[in-house]
């Protein structure tokens, strides 16, 4: 990735695409020391990882914000209280001895970027090189965790591909019903409104890897530019 300073352009992202994607084939054939599957899934999660920054850096200069206000970070947790009610209900040793403890009881919540604007926390986003419906359930759990201690926090999931049915996969589709399976998940987390955006088109096939030279799949720079608009739409109140 660049390292000069500001944001990569757009067209350096997917320059950035073509040449990991493209090369993560040959480097996990190369490594007698790692599982193959292993690498390819590394390779691909923490690509998503490295471009979200650059991708809100570049929506947000799409929105007039000052450069200065933005900042991005990745190690930060959000320590979660435990549920007074959860505690009355467990057995009484139990009971008596969380109370006795009861500040040592939480739980390190965290996503994988976290935007703040003015040092304020005010978008998550988990990266995956593919989500399905499995994944979700966890990613909706984890927004849920956070937003008890920041309610305000806007959540998205920024994905290379796409397998949660419907058209999620559909990156430039100007209206996204989503999917069955997906919006019944989502019902029973009504605290947390997902914003689901996807770089590259059509679903995701398992025996069609995107890494190997006759399943690639461009990013397109319309794509892109949908995804980077989407961030710009939701940082706009803060510009």
């Amino acid at each position: 990735m660049t390292a000069r300073n500001g944001p990569a352009t757009r067209e350096e992202l997917i320059r950035y695409y073509d040449i990991l994607v493209g090369g993560i084939e040959e480097e996990a054939q190369d490594d007698d020391d790692r599982a193959y599957g292993g690498i390819i899934r590394a390779a691909k999660g923490k690509l998503v990882e490295q471009i979200a920054p650059h991708i809100v850096h570049l929506a947000w200069l799409e929105i007039d914000g000052d450069p200065a206000r933005l900042s991005i970070d990745d190690e930060r947790t959000y320590p979660v209280a435990i549920q007074p009610g959860y505690v009355e209900r467990l057995p009484e040793d139990t009971r008596d001895y969380i109370n006795a403890h009861l500040d040592g009881y939480t739980y390190p919540a965290r996503v994988d970027r976290h935007v703040f604007v003015d040092r304020e926390f005010v978008l998550g986003i988990e990266c995956k090189a593919y989500a399905e419906n499995a994944m979700l359930k966890r990613i909706l759990i984890d927004f849920r965790l956070l937003k008890s201690v920041h309610n305000d926090l806007i959540c998205c999931l920024l994905q290379l591909e796409s397998m949660l049915g419907g058209d999620y996969s559909q990156p430039l589709a100007q209206t996204h019903y989503g999917s069955t399976s997906s919006h019944t998940l989502m019902s029973y987390f009504p605290e947390v409104h997902l914003n689901i955006m996807t770089l590259l088109e059509g679903e995701r096939r398992v025996a069609r890897p995107i890494h190997q030279p006759d399943y690639f799949k461009e990013m397109r720079p319309e794509s892109l530019e949908s995804v980077i608009r989407q961030f710009s739409d939701l940082l706009a109140p803060f510009a």
